[in-house]
């Protein structure tokens, strides 16, 4: 066995690393990106919890 840490270097390429496949972030399609709520809807959960707090307390 090679000593010298060549062993495995043999029958590599020179630039081993992968290309990227597939882009990195949401781009113009997404520009808010996943997980955020659209302001539509905070707006409407919020309505609703203040319908559904009228309804119980009132």
């Amino acid at each position: 066995m090679a000593g010298d840490g060549d062993f495995y270097k043999h029958d590599r390429p020179d630039d081993p690393g992968l290309a990227e496949d597939r882009p990195r972030g949401g781009g113009p399609d997404e520009p808010h990106g996943r997980g955020n709520w659209p302001v539509w809807g905070v707006v409407l959960a919020i309505l609703v919890v203040f319908v559904i707090i009228v309804v119980i307390f009132g």
